[in-house]
């Protein structure tokens, strides 16, 4: 049974003060979920965090890394440095990452290898721009994202694979996607996944959707059948949003 998971990413927001001060607000927010819950905070608070909550069921993840081990890429985290801190969890390909800092499905796909290769599990995110919905060429651009970054692998990696749907055209555009319109493209990505690899794969991994979820519509889009949670980027940096996101389910 796929299991129900809020991510909260934090993106470059809070220094060491402020992410004190939000896992406070955060730990006393926390009761039984029916939902797994993460956050990711920056990379220099990463630690600090695990140790705050070590002890809770809060799991601290990581944003991104880079797919080599060591090496001179300056500025750059691999997998066993987080593994060294506590993180078992990275997003990867986030819309962000690919827009602004090129990353591209063949590198993604190496960075998939490298976490897989730590036994680390992945949030592995993908989506469409605005031009790619108006021109109706949504699903194939979905797709290819997830063949190219992802279905290099067998069939038993998909125990540490989450995916994540980010419609961007929904993000800060004005536009609006639906519950109806985020089941169909979850309906679809889980199709996807089946016609490769098979009925029990696809109907064991979690999809998360990460557009826009807000308290207001957390628990309708939440409630179709292939929605499993959300990947949450302003809320998130709001302990009592970002548990009424949670309490959703």
């Amino acid at each position: 049974m796929r299991k129900n998971i809020v991510a909260g990413n934090w993106k470059m927001n809070n220094d060491l003060a402020m992410t004190e001060s939000l896992i406070t607000e955060l730990k006393k927010q926390h009761q039984t979920s029916n939902a797994e819950v993460m956050i990711a905070p920056t990379f220099t608070n990463l630690w600090h965090a695990f140790e705050a909550l070590k002890t809770s069921k809060i799991e601290v993840i990581a944003q991104n890394m880079h797919y080599a081990e060591s090496g001179a890429y300056t500025g750059e985290v691999s997998a066993e440095m987080l593994k060294s801190v506590g993180v078992k969890t990275v997003i990867l390909g986030h819309s962000e990452r690919r827009a602004y800092f090129n990353e591209t499905d063949s590198s993604l796909a190496k960075k998939v290898d490298a976490a897989l290769k730590y036994n680390m599990r992945i949030i592995f995110c993908f989506g469409e721009e605005l031009t790619d919905r108006k021109a109706n060429n949504h699903e194939r651009v979905v797709e290819n994202q997830i063949r190219n970054g992802l279905f290099h692998l067998d069939a038993s990696a998909f125990k540490n694979i989450v995916l994540a749907y980010e419609p961007v055209w929904a993000i800060g555009t004005g536009e609006t996607a639906s519950p109806e319109q985020a089941q169909d493209m979850h309906a679809f990505i889980r199709k996807t996944l089946a016609d490769t690899y098979g009925n029990e794969v696809a109907n064991s991994v979690s999809i998360l959707y990460g557009g826009s979820v807000k308290p207001s519509n957390a628990k309708e889009i939440f409630s179709k059948p292939d929605v499993d949670g959300g990947l949450i980027g302003g809320a998130a940096l709001n302990a009592e949003d970002f548990y009424a996101i949670v309490n959703a389910f």
